[in-house]
């Protein structure tokens, strides 16, 4: 009787248990990527999709080759940056390259600064050469800003500082990367 109860609930407990949105994108998670993910489990975690690694061949090639994430079809999913050039070696970098993939938030790769900066607060925005790195609090996520948005005074001085209220509402981000 005991057996039959124990199978009862761990039946019910596994039927009421949410399944992974393959497009949910989080502090430790992306789809279903984790962090703890090594390079080598990509390929069965994307049997039915197409990984395609590049591989550096130059002397100019600094870091370990990415690793790009194609669905069937073609339509591009996401870049992958190892830690290490290894196939135990964790994903340090993620660019998200598909709109589907959006945060419990609802925050996508086509979200708006204002949009963006209301669900997860600015913490710093680095200036950099052509575009504006925004970080937000208590996430590893970042996006760029294209400075050609920003206003001149700060589009050709790095030194500059770049503040929230200089990024217009409507500005989209150039590139979503999650770090981990």
């Amino acid at each position: 009787m005991k057996n039959i109860f124990l199978l009862l609930l761990v039946i019910t407990i596994a039927s009421c248990s949410k399944q992974q949105d393959p497009f949910e994108w989080s502090k430790d998670r992306v789809g279903h990527l984790t962090k703890e993910m090594m390079v080598y489990q990509l390929d069965s975690l994307y049997a039915n999709d197409s990984l395609v690694k590049n591989i550096k061949g130059d002397e100019f090639s600094n870091g370990p080759s990415s690793i790009e994430v194609y669905e069937k079809g073609g339509k591009h999913l996401l870049t992958l940056t190892p830690l290490e050039e290894d196939s135990t070696s964790t994903i340090e970098y993620i660019r998200i390259r598909d709109n589907r993939f959006k945060t419990l938030d609802g925050i996508t790769i086509e979200s708006d600064f204002k949009t963006i900066s209301a669900a997860y607060p600015v913490s710093s925005i680095d200036n950099m050469i052509k575009d504006a790195v925004v970080r937000v609090n208590d996430q590893n996520f970042y996006y760029t800003v294209d400075k050609e948005l920003l206003p001149s005074e700060v589009r050709f001085d790095m030194s500059a500082t770049i503040e929230k209220t200089m990024i217009p509402d409507t500005a989209q981000p150039k590139y979503v990367f999650v770090s981990w």
